[in-house]
């Protein structure tokens, strides 16, 4: 058969495509590799720049791999790729069998892509990850991959965030993981919502009540107030699954932390809480921060950046960290970082009960003072299923399966 790159070459040929320099060297590489194979041919800023794939390159490549046993992820984010790419993957997904993680994040791809992509996934026994993350699949795209769902039975971890999703979509998505429970991990943040009502906060406490599968939900965007949060935790009493919990960027404020401080303290399975951007303040602080001290010992990691926190409730955190026997990953950057607050967390840090990767602050003094910078550490929110932005992300077959500190005979974090 021969190499990967020798078998690219001669489909050009026989397709009379020009070959792609950036697909030619990506397959020379993978060629020397043994073992499982990850192709990563991404189209994000490079230096030198590459030659982004377009919907030729999609069918060359598709073409070439089609009889392929050894490529077990393919990430193909920030390219040109369009519908009609979008049908060669999906062609290519009905013939290859090894197959198991695709990543089209940030292409252009809209409705009749994501249908064909859909529609070849009823019979998909191979492939466990799918992201499309940033294409405008719209109603129809997103509502065939929630019908998709159904039927498939292999997919495991789906990313569909800032897709447009519209209300229906995302309802239709609660209703379809109520009897879904292959899901272990699903983003649906950033939907086009423009209803104040949070029907479909409501949808999906209802199918946190059934669900056992779930692990990951991400609800980033959803304009959820305190009313919905509460909504959340009556469902999750009732849930033993889900471990990681992404509330970023909604409208919770002091009482809806409440509410997750009580679901905390009930021995909840969450292991993993991002509040970030809300407006929980001190008193939305305190009540994780006794939450964490006196009852909960489950939660690893919690991600409270952006939140109107100031020293009082940053404080009680730290406190609660000292105390806890769990918590091991904390994230408070964007907050009123004054100075009784970096002097609890730069002692943290000192006594070796805070690691400087497991949290987005680096202290230093000036003047006799203790100060507070940020660092690049923090709960990914572009890159699912992955422990921190400190480490390389690759499209591994089992990327959902990351460290976060775990210590040995103990079980992963999903991320």
């Amino acid at each position: 058969m021969g190499t990967m790159k020798e078998r690219y070459s001669a489909v050009c040929s026989e397709l009379q495509l020009p070959t792609n320099p950036y697909i030619l060297q990506v397959l020379q590489d993978a060629d020397g590799q043994t073992g499982e194979v990850v192709l990563k041919l991404t189209g994000d800023s490079r230096l030198p720049p590459v030659q982004k794939l377009t919907d030729d390159d999609v069918l060359a490549l598709s073409r070439t791999l089609r009889n392929d046993a050894s490529v077990k992820a393919l990430d193909l984010r920030y390219n040109n790729i369009t519908d009609e790419g979008a049908k060669h993957l999906a062609a290519l997904l009905q013939e290859n069998v090894s197959l198991r993680s695709l990543s089209l994040m940030a292409n252009d791809i809209k409705a009749d892509g994501a249908i064909a992509i859909a529609k070849c996934l009823h019979l998909n026994t191979t492939l466990k990850t799918l992201r499309m993350t940033g294409n405008k699949l719209g109603f129809r795209g997103t509502m065939h991959l929630a019908t998709m769902l159904q039927m498939n039975s292999t997919l495991e971890e789906l990313d569909i965030s800032d897709c447009d999703l519209v209300t229906q979509s995302v309802i239709g998505y609660a209703i379809v993981l109520s009897s879904n429970n292959c899901i272990r991990a699903i983003d649906l943040s950033r939907p086009l919502l423009f209803s104040h009502q949070e029907e479909t906060t409501v949808h999906l406490a209802q199918m946190l009540k059934v669900n056992e599968g779930l692990q990951e939900l991400h609800l980033g965007k959803h304009g959820m107030t305190d009313s919905g949060v509460e909504r959340l935790c009556e469902a999750l009493r009732a849930n033993v699954t889900l471990r990681y919990l992404d509330l970023r960027c909604n409208r919770i404020a002091r009482d809806g932390a409440r509410c997750l401080a009580e679901l905390l303290g009930q021995n909840s399975a969450i292991e993993i809480l991002d509040l970030s951007c809300n407006r929980i303040e001190d008193e939305g602080a305190a009540h994780l921060a006794e939450a964490i001290s006196l009852r909960n010992g489950s939660l690893r990691a919690l991600s409270v950046p952006s939140n109107s926190i100031g020293a009082l409730g940053l404080v009680s955190l730290a406190k609660a960290m000292e105390v806890s026997s769990s918590l091991s990953h904390i994230y408070i950057w964007g907050n009123k970082l004054e100075e009784p607050a970096c002097v609890a967390f730069a002692s943290l840090i000192k006594s070796g009960r805070l690691r400087e990767e497991h949290t987005d602050v680096s202290p230093y003094e000036v003047d006799g003072r203790v100060h507070l910078a940020e660092v690049s550490h923090g709960l990914r929110r572009h890159y699912y299923w992955t422990p921190s932005r400190g480490q390389q992300c690759d499209m591994a077959c089992n990327s959902s399966l990351a460290l976060i500190g775990t210590p040995e005979g103990e079980t992963p974090l999903l991320y």
